[in-house]
């Protein structure tokens, strides 16, 4: 878990497009939200495959946002019910369900469509904050943070130039 932290860390301090890191955290969120096991999010991970984007911040991000989702369990299986028990929806579902790919999705758990409404919707204000820190944090806190003494310290030390080897 250090490791996964320092990768991150070192993805944010580095050059990095600040959308590749933000992209990666709203697609964790994805992961997060919705059950581990499912077919969707091995689209997702498909996605974080093909597409450039941070896998360290992916992976970070998942571990995060699978805590979060632990949390909002009762709110996205309460807002899975309510969109798969609508009168007006029920055809779809219906048709959905005979249809042997829609059901491998698992379409039709309350967890797993709740979860993923709920990252659908804070998709992109995810992606637009986590850049914008990102930046900020770049502008403000890293010129700051490489300004201490100790951090000074610490990469002048042989330590450092060992870890930067090992960890990169």
């Amino acid at each position: 878990m250090l490791t996964l932290l320092a990768r991150l860390f070192k993805a944010i301090n580095s050059d990095a497009s600040p959308g590749q890191v933000a992209f990666a955290f709203a697609l964790a969120m994805i992961v997060g939200f919705t059950p581990f096991w499912s077919f969707l999010n091995l689209f997702v991970l498909l996605i974080v495959l093909l597409v450039r984007i941070n896998i360290s911040a992916f992976l970070f991000g998942a571990v995060i946002f699978s805590m979060v989702g632990y949390l909002i369990d009762p709110l996205s299986a309460s807002l899975g019910e309510t969109i798969l028990t609508n009168p007006e929806l029920r055809e779809t579902w219906t048709e959905l369900y005979q249809n042997e790919w829609a059901r491998v999705s698992a379409f039709n758990n309350t967890i797993a469509m709740g979860g993923f409404v709920i990252a659908l919707i804070l998709l992109l204000p995810v992606t637009i904050i986590s850049r914008l820190l990102i930046l900020q944090y770049r502008h403000r806190l890293l010129a700051y943070v490489n300004r201490l003494r100790i951090v000074q310290v610490l990469k002048a030390s042989k330590f450092w130039a060992l870890y930067t080897t090992f960890a990169g």
